[in-house]
């Protein structure tokens, strides 16, 4: 067993990340340690990368980041049990406390204590990882590697577009990132009558249309008129709120009927300055239900039986694969916007 790995190290309070030589963790009693065979780039990896008032705000470098993950169970702790070496997993990224009201009561996605893998934890872009046995999903051996480490970003958008029924239903899914593109094949899956998908990237509404939108919109464009008069003025049915612009927001509570339902998940930089609760929410009588992470562990259930089902493809949104290595290409072709999804391989590519 080597006694050190390669890491992406977010090194300091500033942007940017280094690739280092750090030594392997060892597991604690009830930690197994995992060789990772991929990691995918999540948006948070982004505003870690480029230390932007959310990252500064919210994690304490220096920390190897990542969060997203496939691996071999290659050690386990001794108090570790259900797990065995050999095993390849994934891992669930919110390391809850299970002794909060929230944790108690059936709530524990949204825990008050949540430390989060790459954020508040040793992260998983590097060659090894140590995790709590408690955060360990088993996986099909079949599963890819990226579509397996995948899983993880790929829950989000089940919890939210299974936030309601979205079968014979209109639906708007604003933001067409990774999680948005789940999202879309997602709906169609579930039998949506209409998949109305909005974003500013014409490939990314290029690739909606390939996972299922029947009408890609342009964010820039009059994307409300353009629903209203598809919908013979009713709007659509369920608003999937994935991209945390203000614009998209407004568009998206505009275009949605009266008595619909709204799942956020996108995150706006700062408060939104104008909304219009009163007439968009209240007047409406419209749902709307908030977000975090994925319901445990009922969403990775739900993830597993679609893509065992082969209902969903999600492959198509990984767009590039590369080693670890070439992290600074990883993350430019991804803030250019012209990457999808990217996936890192700390210990040799494997596609």
């Amino acid at each position: 067993m080597e006694q050190t790995m390669l890491a992406l190290v977010k090194p300091s309070a500033a942007p940017g990340a280094h690739l280092e030589r750090v030594p392997v963790p060892t597991p604690g009693a009830h930690e197994v340690l995992v060789r990772v065979r991929c990691a995918t780039v999540c948006g948070t990896d982004l505003h870690i990368y480029r230390w932007d008032a959310w990252a500064a705000g919210r994690m304490r470098p220096p920390l190897i980041f990542g969060h997203e993950l496939s691996g071999e169970v290659i050690a386990i702790g001794a108090a570790v049990t259900g797990i065995q070496v050999g095993d390849y997993v994934s891992a669930e990224s919110h390391i809850v406390c299970g002794q909060c009201y929230p944790c108690r009561t059936g709530d524990n996605h949204v825990c008050r204590n949540v430390r989060i893998l790459g954020v508040d934890y040793p992260g998983c872009f590097a060659q090894y990882i140590t995790l709590p046995a408690a955060n360990i999903w088993q996986n099909d051996p079949a599963l890819p590697p990226a579509i397996a480490a995948a899983q993880e970003p790929f829950g989000n958008a089940v919890h939210t577009a299974f936030a309601t029924c979205l079968t014979a239903k209109r639906v708007l899914i604003t933001g067409c990132g990774p999680i948005g593109l789940f999202a879309v094949a997602i709906a169609a899956s579930a039998g949506a009558e209409r998949i109305f998908a909005t974003d500013l990237q014409p490939h990314r509404l290029e690739m909606a249309h390939r996972m299922g939108a029947t009408d890609p919109l342009d964010a820039g464009s009059d994307v409300t008129g353009a629903i209203l008069r598809a919908t013979g003025g009713d709007g659509v049915d369920v608003l999937l709120e994935m991209s945390g612009s203000p614009q998209a927001i407004d568009q998206g509570f505009t275009a949605l009927r009266p008595g619909g339902f709204a799942a956020l998940l996108g995150l706006p930089e700062r408060p939104l300055p104008s909304f219009d609760l009163t007439n968009e929410v209240v007047f409406k009588g419209a749902t709307v239900y908030g977000v975090f992470g994925r319901r445990l562990w009922q969403t990775w259930y739900q993830t597993r039986s679609l893509l065992q089902s082969g209902k969903v493809d999600i492959a198509p949104v990984i767009s590039h694969h590369m080693p670890l290595e070439a992290y600074e290409h990883g993350f430019q072709l991804m803030m250019r916007g012209e990457a999808d999804k990217v996936a890192f391989y700390p210990n040799g590519l494997e596609v």
